[in-house]
């Protein structure tokens, strides 16, 4: 069986001093908290369906975020004893002090430092993966 597809971008801001990702809390399910990301529709390319959804589910264009391309990773883990396989891109926005603006797919969101994520996030491959990127943005601000 092969893999669902979806991706998204992990979202960060220079803020204070201080590096802060944007996790989003589902208004669905377990009401779990990931980075702003969706299905790959068909005919669709893995990065285009990171751009759309976090246009749908943030408010975000590509205008508001630097997005480093070259700086990407998946997540492969199982849903409902199915596979998925989730690609994110490291993005930066631009003026941090633009707001979110959420769909009705999420309830709230927050802004926070690499721990309070890691935490929120409940998941250790979400844990791992936001550590390699708070990593990679350290270098970026």
């Amino acid at each position: 069986m092969s893999p669902t597809r979806a991706a998204g971008l992990v979202i960060f801001r220079y803020t204070n001093n201080v590096i802060q990702f944007l996790l989003m809390q589902t208004s669905y399910g377990e009401h779990h908290w990931t980075p702003p990301k969706g299905h790959v529709d068909p005919g669709e390319s893995d990065y285009t369906t990171a751009l759309r959804e976090t246009k749908e589910e943030a408010g975000y264009s590509e205008e508001d975020l630097e997005i480093y391309k070259d700086i990407s990773d998946t997540l492969n883990y199982e849903v409902k004893q199915k596979p998925k396989c989730v690609t994110y891109w490291l993005a930066k926005l631009k003026n941090p002090e633009h707001g979110v603006t959420l769909s009705e797919e999420h309830q709230s969101f927050q802004w926070l430092p690499l721990k309070q994520a890691q935490e929120l996030s409940g998941y250790d491959d979400m844990t791992q993966l936001l550590s390699r990127f708070h990593e990679k943005a350290l270098s970026l601000v």
